[in-house]
């Protein structure tokens, strides 16, 4: 299955860190960027101008547009990497024959706000993309150690077994290591709240909370995603996987988390719109966290972590009030 061609939608830092594993394995991706000056720098200086400029790419590998629709076109396994906010923009000119008969594998670790849906969901409904076609890249991986070849560890899911091997194939290289699994609706909604419980994380460290209180917000945090993943996806599943639990730790601990680093500066005073000036990145649990509390208006889960940091976001509740409170509910 190497043989088939994959193209990568998008040109942040995650992109890019696909781009490059994929470059590992493979002699000819496509990669669709928005930025023709960020696709001409590339050309000429081997590494993405505005993110991770330490991964250095075999240009000759690289077929770089601004041409969506031929990307799409010209490609069989699509991998989508933009921030879940920007996903319906992007896409607004395709249409579902665009998707006819290929592999569309999310990347994307959020909800799109306008639709109140995981990506799955979102391409089936919009492009009839049967389930069977559709993947979800997620695991314990930043994209800055990705640059510097560390070890990583990533999980593909999906309910079928070969779109899952052929994407953790074309992956999988000396530091990268894949597994694959069916839970493709569990995965991605945990993907998604992790980035709301490492902002909670940051919140926290920001108030002046030391590790001992963080460990108890992580233990605390992978019970309330296994309560609010078995409600979405009531199937038998291990959340003490890197996929899960794994992903939940890097997210909420490591200093490269953009939503830890978010919520960080949310705890030590900032608004929500200074933190954003501030970042100049998307942190994925700000948008997150207001559509899972809307999700869980249906089945009205106890979130007791996400219902803290939707408070603290969108009702301006003082976070140190909202984090003593917190605390006395934890266990």
């Amino acid at each position: 299955m190497r043989d088939q061609k994959f193209g990568v939608i998008g040109g942040g830092s995650w992109a890019t860190a696909i781009v490059k594993m994929l470059s590992e394995n493979l002699s000819s991706i496509n990669w669709w960027m928005r930025n023709e000056k960020s696709i001409e720098h590339i050309k000429i200086h081997r590494h993405n101008p505005k993110y991770i400029r330490s991964a250095e790419f075999d240009v000759a590998k690289l077929e770089l547009s601004t041409d969506l629709k031929s990307v799409v076109e010209n490609s069989d396994v699509l991998i989508l990497a933009t921030p879940s906010a920007f996903l319906l923009s992007v896409l607004e000119s395709l249409d579902q024959e665009s998707f006819r008969d290929k592999m569309v594998v999310s990347a994307i670790k959020g909800i799109i706000p306008e639709t109140n849906e995981i990506p799955a969901e979102f391409l089936i409904k919009r492009f009839n993309i049967p389930e069977n076609n559709i993947g979800m890249i997620s695991g314990p991986c930043h994209a800055e150690e990705v640059a510097m070849e560390r070890l990583s560890y990533l999980t593909i899911g999906s309910p079928n077994a070969q779109v899952a091997k052929t994407v953790a194939d074309a992956l999988s290289c000396r530091f990268i290591k894949t597994s694959v699994t069916d839970d493709l609706y569990g995965t991605e909604v945990g993907a998604i709240l992790k980035n709301v419980f490492a902002i909670a994380s940051g919140i926290c460290h920001g108030l002046g909370y030391g590790d001992n209180f963080q460990a108890v917000l992580m233990s605390n945090s992978i019970q309330e995603l296994e309560r609010f993943v078995d409600a979405i996806s009531p199937i038998h599943r291990d959340v003490k996987s890197s996929a899960y639990l794994g992903d939940l730790l890097v997210t909420g601990y490591s200093l490269h988390s953009r939503n830890r680093r978010f919520g960080n500066l949310i705890g030590r005073g900032y608004s929500v719109r200074a933190t954003m000036a501030e970042m100049r990145m998307i942190a994925e649990g700000y948008y997150a966290v207001k559509c899972i509390m809307d999700i869980n208006q249906k089945h009205e889960v106890n979130l007791p972590i996400t219902e803290a940091v939707f408070h603290i976001l969108y009702e301006e509740t003082p976070a140190i009030t909202e984090m003593r409170n917190l605390a006395e509910t934890l266990s």
